[in-house]
């Protein structure tokens, strides 16, 4: 089956993530700069939530791109991503609401990990649903960044129990490594 569809059903699941996602930040009382300072910390958990989403839909757009049809297995593999892409904004507010408490940063660092299994998951099924010699597969091979992200996640998770800061930083250290456009997958297409 054509994968028009599947593009374009997780492009509208994306938009309303980052739409929910900004409806968390309020608007402040006053009209001086200080009034800022205090949703200092509720914004920079928003842009990296944000980063993390426009990744997955940025490399959700080029592995995508790298695959010639889909099949129901793939439509499954994508809603099992999309589920938990869809509890960023969730776990972002409660770890904002909570000032970056060790429980709420965990389940930040869990969804963020689920997100990354889905996301492999979701890889693999294409991979096997084309020839051994697809663009995808020579691409990415056994995705090394992938799991290596995901042994991050797991080390932050545990991390937060001992200081939820150091959990903040592994999760803004595996977004640095992601930020670019995977550009294995633009190699291996062929030039147009």
């Amino acid at each position: 089956m054509g994968k028009g569809r599947l593009e374009a059903f997780s492009d509208g699941v994306i938009a309303v993530i980052v739409t929910i996602m900004v409806l968390e930040l309020k608007v402040p009382h006053g009209t001086e700069l200080g009034t800022l300072l205090p949703l200092l910390p509720v914004f920079l958990s928003y842009v990296l939530s944000f980063v993390y989403v426009a990744i997955y839909w940025n490399n959700h757009h080029n592995m995508l791109h790298a695959v010639q049809r889909i099949n129901g297995r793939a439509l499954w593999a994508n809603l099992h991503l999309l589920f938990w892409l869809s509890l960023v904004p969730f776990v972002t507010g409660w770890a904002n609401e909570n000032h970056f408490a060790a429980m709420p940063v965990a389940l930040y660092g869990f969804v963020l990990f689920m997100a990354g299994v889905a996301y492999y998951l979701f890889e693999r099924v294409l991979i096997a649903h084309h020839p051994n010699d697809s663009p995808l597969r020579r691409a990415l091979g056994r995705d090394f960044k992938g799991l290596i992200s995901l042994f991050v996640y797991a080390v932050a998770i545990a991390s937060s129990f001992a200081n939820p800061w150091i959990s903040c930083a592994l999760y803004v250290f595996v977004a640095i490594m992601w930020f670019i456009p995977d550009p294995r997958i633009e190699r291996a297409l062929p030039q147009r």
